[in-house]
Parts: structure tokens; C-alpha cells; sequence
């Protein structure tokens, strides 16, 4: 099974066939997985045999089966057609000569076609035009009108240029396959005494200990224990630096282990890791058709049959209207039909777009279907949320500063001992800014909405936001200016007071990413708007935008203010994306034409919810996914020219010209491999 009329023809074998619950292709690996019952598993792979298909259970499958020990019959049916030529050539014109020439060519038939045959001619009896039942009729005729020479060369050129293509394409399924062997077969396991033990990935189970040395790949999902390393994460969220690892942190199957020792703990098992579910879900992208393949398979569904006809009237009509013989308009009708095979048309897209894809998860980049492979080079304007988007969602201390005469060190103390007894973001995020803290804050209290209080050395303390410090008339007209600027900058303000008054003041902020400005510049090149849209304030949102380069924000916006910004901006630019995490901003989300993910490694939910997801945090990788579409697009459509484009020169030359069968063969066959190649660049490509 090679391409989507293939999957068509198995899709209508197994139409009759009751029980099945579901059929689902994966051309990319050459399987079906059939859902239902036994009886029903045994009568489909009958229906796929009668169909004139080989089937290998998925267990007893090989890499590449069928291709490697495949050259031997076309290879030997060469030799066969080779020499029938020369004893047409050379040989006098005897019964004899004549005969061993026709038994050489039969051979050289047999054992090339054999299987065309057997797809063609299930082919024709079920009423259809495939690429098999154009080449047995074209075939067989040319043999019957004694072209047997040329009949044996096409037929065994057509199988060996059929096998060379299927190991092209196969370039462009290994890149796929390539991610399944990142992960380790292997894992060394902490057992109950303390020893290590190597045991398959696939038998671990969760939350044991796993241990990874220098050079080796983590073969699971996990949170390191112990030890501290560089971990090069390349091969699942496409960062091009390592990054450091150490207790706490998360790390994912695939990745490389760089430095020193890790010890992790195992979050999911071997079927359910980032890198496993980043397969599955480019496997699921390309059993989905894009936009050009369904062009192009509605096109071949017609282009065969109507150059059959063609052909048909060449053979009948020449003779009466052109004056050509009978024999000659046969030959011609017969290269036609060798023209028609839409073998190059058909295999132009898949192949380019699995190559686009597969492009795309190398660069850390999910993209969840050809649909939106394609789509988003249209993309006219992007919604993109704050936090953890143009922001990087954590927090930090950016300004600290003593007021009233008190001392910095001694307002940074008091304030880091408030802090560290307190679970709120603002101020873990002020605990981790400051330096620890030797003072005890006692009789901890937590004021809602307002801020902490406790005593320290006895005397009491507040840890707050301005309005407790308006609640406790503290307020002046000089810390309205201090609180104001600060808002304006983006900035949250936390005051620190005790009875007689404030003592400190400390911003935090959520700091914007360092490749934030970066890629909204990248986006405005490709002529893409870029709108904040976010829940903070307007002077927040505001102050973050101009950070970003980003000219309007929007904020204040609950989920379903954002969702009627999307459908605004849909309405005002057209095709427009949006970026989230995959839960607030779902409505959002789904209305837009593309929904975006950041930052989702390890994250189901992100990779439910969005069409597009970007394993790492770097908002870069947007302009480089409408790059890639816009390349993939314009390889698309170069396939589709140099296969149409042939198609038409051998048409002209084959009714009006000298065009012969082996050289149709040759012409068609070699589109084929010009558009398997131009669209393996794909994978060769940098974009961004």
C-alpha cells in the first residue's frame, strides 16, 4: 500500500465486509489497524487478498519488506526483456527466432509484472482504472500486436522504476520512523537492594528509579532524583543549546544526557512518553488529508478515466478520421494508456507533505494535520496570550528599594522572612529575589486579597499590596507617584509596613522572553499582525507590549472577551491564529483558523486541544512553521506542474509524434522521481 488510490481500493474492498468498527490507514508505515471482532479481522484479510494486495501481520513485519528482496525478479525479467530485444534486433526472421524471442519476453513479463497483473486484472474486473489495470491492458496489448520486445522492457522498467520509487519514499517515511528510535530499547532500573538492573523500557513501570549515565539517551519520561547534568532536548522540543538538569526537573524519553550522572523517577511509561504521544500524533497528522491531496486525488479520480476514453478514440477514430492504420492507432492508444498511470500526480503530495511534517517535529514543532501544514501560510494575523507566550509566566523580583530612611538590608530581611512563610507567586517570587533571611516571622497570617502579616523579634509587620497600605492610611502622595510609574511599567507592587509606617517597596514582574521581540519582528516580515491579548490590566498589557514590539494589546479580557477578539480579527485581517496553554483559552482556541500551543512538552491537554504545538517556549518557531507551509505549498505545487506538465508533453508527442511505450515508462516513472526528491528538500530545508 503506496499511496492514497491504493488505500482507496482497500477502502472499497472492505466496504462489504461486516463488523468493522473502524479503519485506520497509516501510509507512512504501510499498516492498517482494522477494529473488531476476530471473525471480521479473518474475512478482511480475505477481501484484501481478493483486492490483489499482500498482507504481512503487523508482528511479523520488516523494516522496508518487500523492497530489498524485491529487485530480484525486476532485475532477472530485465535480463529476459534485454535479450528479447536482441534477438529482435539481430536474430533473421524465423518461426523459431520469432518464438524463444516471445518466450523471453513472457518470462521477462511473468517475472516483473506478476503482481501488476494481479492488481490489474482484480482491477478491471471490479470496473476500475488504476494504475495496474492501465499497465496489464497496455501491456498486453502491445504483446498481442507483436510489440513483445517493447512489451517486456516496459513492463520490467515500470516494476524496477515502482521499486526505486517506493525506497524514495521511504526516505520520507524513515524520517518518521527515525523519532521511534530515539527512545532506548533499555533502562537501568533501581531494584529493591539497591542494585542497578537493565530491563526493556517497555516492561518499566511508573515512579521507579531510572538511572542515565553521560552519552546516553534517556529511554523515559521522568523527574530527576539525583545528580545534575546537560541535557540535550533537541530531538523533542528542538532547542538547539542543552539545558541543565537537576533535582526537580522534568526530562523526557529521547533526549541526550550530556554531562553527569541523573537519577529520575518515571512519570510515564514506554507507550505513553512526550516523544511516544509526538509519533502517535504525527502519525495521526498524516493519515489526514490536505487541501491539495483531496485536489489531486478528485483530479486523478477523473484524469485516468477520461484518458482511457482518450485512448479508446485514438484506437477506433484515428483509423476513420486521420487515415492511420489500424495498427498504428492501436500502438498509440496503448502508449496513451501507459501515459495515464497518474502514479506521479498521486504520490506528489503525500510525500511532500509527510516530508513537511516530519521537517516540523525535528524543529520541535507539532503540526497535527496537512490541513494546517498548509493553511497557515495564510495566516493574516496572530493572537498572542502573555503568559508563557511573549512572557516567561514566572514571576521575579525586579526592583527593591528601602523608603523612609530604613536601611536596604534590614527592609530586604523582614521582607524575605514575610515572604518565605507565604505560598502566594508574588511572594515566592520576592523570598527567591531576596537573600535568605536568618529572622522567623511568627503568628503568620495571610489577609485575603490584600497581603500577609506577622511578628518578627515581637513587633508586627505587613507584607501587602497597595490597598492595604490605603486601608492602614499609609498612603502619601509621593508613594502614589512611586506605585503609579511602577504600574505603568508592568510592574506588581508589594509594600512593606510596619505601625509607623512603610518601610520598602519591592516590583515584580513577569519578565518578557528573550526571543519574544525576536519573532514578533519575524512575523511582521511575513505580513502578520500581532495582537496581545491577555487577562492582566491594560497598563500591564500595555507595558509588555511594548517590550515585545507588539503596537496594540489588549487587556482586562476574560475567556470569552478573547474568544471575541479572535472572531474580530478573523473579520478585520482574515485567516488568523492563536496562541494559549490549551485550557483557559479553549474557546479562543478552537475559534481560531489555527490554535497554538507553547510550550507543551509533557502537557496532554496543550496537545488535545491545539492544531499547532510548540514543544519549547520559544515563540520563534511560529514564523518558522509559516515559512515551512509556504515552502511546503510552493513544493506542492511544482509537483503537481512537472507531473501535469509531462503528462501533456508525451500526450502531444505520442498522438503526433514518435513517442514509444518504454519511453512513456521512462517519462513517467522519472516524474515520479522528481517529485519524490523535490519533495524530500523538505527535509533538508532551514526555515527561521
Amino acid at each position: 500500500m503506496d499511496c492514497p488510490t491504493e488505500e482507496k481500493e482497500i477502502r472499497e474492498a472492505l466496504a462489504p465486509v461486516s463488523g468493522i468498527n473502524g479503519l485506520s490507514f497509516a501510509l507512512s508505515a504501510r499498516t492498517l489497524t482494522i477494529s473488531g471482532g476476530e471473525a471480521t479481522q479473518v474475512e478482511a484479510m480475505a477481501a484484501i487478498k481478493k483486492a490483489g494486495f499482500e498482507i504481512n501481520p503487523l508482528i511479523e513485519a520488516h523494516e522496508d519488506h518487500g523492497i530489498e528482496g524485491g529487485f530480484l525478479r525486476p532485475a532477472l525479467g530485465l535480463g529476459f526483456a534485454i535479450a528479447a530485444e536482441a534477438i529482435d534486433y539481430f536474430a533473421p526472421d524465423t518461426p523459431i527466432a520469432k518464438g524463444f524471442g516471445m518466450a523471453l519476453a513472457g518470462c521477462a513479463i511473468w517475472l516483473a509484472g506478476f503482481s501488476v497483473y494481479k492488481k490489474g486484472f482484480t482491477a478491471l474486473f471490479r470496473g476500475r482504472l488504476n494504475m495496474n489495470a492501465l499497465m496489464t491492458v497496455a501491456v498486453t496489448g502491445a504483446f498481442l500486436i507483436g510489440q513483445w520486445p517493447e512489451a517486456a522492457m516496459v513492463m520490467t522498467l515500470y516494476a524496477i522504476a515502482e521499486l526505486i520509487e517506493a525506497r524514495s519514499v521511504d526516505r520520507a517515511r524513515n524520517a518518521i520512523k527515525s523519532l521511534m528510535a530515539l527512545a532506548p530499547e533499555d533502562a537501568e532500573v533501581k531494584q529493591t537492594d539497591g542494585s542497578w538492573m537493565r530491563v526493556p523500557s517497555g516492561d518499566v513501570a511508573l515512579d521507579v528509579i531510572v538511572r542515565v549515565r553521560p552519552g546516553e539517551r534517556l529511554p523515559l519520561d521522568g523527574v530527576v532524583t539525583g545528580g545534575s547534568s546537560a541535557v540535550n532536548q533537541a530531538p523533542v522540543t528542538g532547542e538547539s543549546l542543552p539545558v541543565d538538569k537537576q533535582a526537580g526537573d522534568t526530562v523526557f524519553a529521547g533526549t541526550i544526557n550530556e554531562s553527569g550522572t541523573l537519577e529520575f523517577r518515571v512519570t510515564a511509561l514506554a507507550s505513553n512518553t512526550t516523544l511516544a504521544r509526538i509519533i502517535h500524533a504525527v502519525e495521526e497528522a498524516q493519515a489526514t488529508q490536505a487541501p491539495t491531496q483531496r485536489f489531486v486525488d478528485k483530479f486523478a479520480s477523473v484524469y485516468t478515466p477520461a484518458v482511457f476514453v482518450l485512448a479508446l478514440a485514438v484506437a477506433i477514430g484515428a483509423p476513420l478520421i486521420a487515415g492511420w492504420t489500424w495498427l498504428q492507432a492501436l500502438y498509440k492508444a496503448l502508449v496513451l494508456l501507459v501515459i495515464a498511470c497518474p502514479c506521479a500526480l498521486v504520490i506528489s503530495t503525500p510525500v511532500t507533505v509527510v516530508s513537511g511534517l516530519a521537517a516540523a517535529a525535528r524543529r520541535g514543532m507539532l503540526i497535527k494535520g496537512g490541513v494546517y501544514l498548509e493553511e497557515a501560510r495564510k495566516l493574516k494575523a496572530i493572537a498572542l496570550d502573555k503568559t508563557g507566550t511573549i512572557t516567561e509566566g514566572k514571576p521575579k523580583l525586579v526592583v527593591s528599594e528601602a523608603l523612609n530612611g530604613h536601611g536596604q538590608a534590614d527592609v530586604e530581611r523582614l521582607a524575605a522572612a514575610l515572604a518565605a512563610a507565604s505560598d502566594h507567586p508574588v511572594s515566592k517570587a520576592i523570598a527567591q529575589g531576596l537573600p535568605a533571611s536568618t529572622l522567623h516571622a511568627a503568628d503568620f497570617r495571610a489577609l485575603a486579597g490584600r497581603g500577609t502579616q506577622a511578628n518578627v523579634d515581637g513587633a508586627a509587620y505587613v507584607l501587602g499590596n497597595h490597598r492595604l497600605i490605603e486601608e492602614r492610611n499609609q498612603c502619601s502622595s509621593e508613594l502614589e507617584a512611586k506605585l503609579e510609574e511602577h504600574e505603568k511599567a508592568g510592574r506588581t507592587v508589594t509594600l512593606l509596613a510596619n505601625d509607623a509606617g512603610v518601610m520598602g517597596l519591592f516590583a515584580v514582574a513577569d519578565t518578557i522572553k528573550a526571543s519574544s521581540r525576536e519573532a514578533v519582528a519575524a512575523l511582521g516580515k511575513l505580513g502578520i499582525t500581532s495582537i496581545m491579548l491577555t487577562g492582566d490590566n491594560q497598563a500591564t498589557a500595555s507595558a509588555i507590549a511594548h517590550q515585545a514590539g507588539i503596537e496594540e494589546a489588549r487587556g482586562n479580557l476574560l475567556p470569552e472577551d478573547k474568544l471575541a477578539a479572535v472572531k474580530a480579527m478573523q473579520a478585520k485581517y482574515g485567516p488568523t491564529a492563536m496562541t494559549g496553554d490549551g485550557i483557559n483559552d479553549a474557546p479562543a482556541l478552537a475559534q481560531a483558523d489555527i490554535g497554538i500551543a507553547m510550550g507543551a512538552a509533557g502537557t496532554d491537554t496543550a496537545m488535545e486541544a491545539a492544531d499547532l504545538v510548540v514543544m519549547n517556549d520559544d515563540l520563534r518557531r511560529i514564523p518558522e512553521a509559516v515559512q515551512l507551509s509556504r515552502h511546503t505549498h510552493a513544493i506542492l505545487w511544482q509537483n503537481i506542474s512537472v507531473a501535469l506538465g509531462i503528462k501533456a508533453v508525451f500526450f502531444f508527442w505520442a498522438i503526433f509524434g514518435s513517442a514509444t511505450m518504454w519511453m512513456a515508462v521512462f517519462a513517467d516513472m522519472g516524474a515520479s522521481l522528481i517529485v519524490v526528491v523535490n519533495g524530500l528538500r523538505l527535509l533538508q530545508a532551514k526555515h527561521g
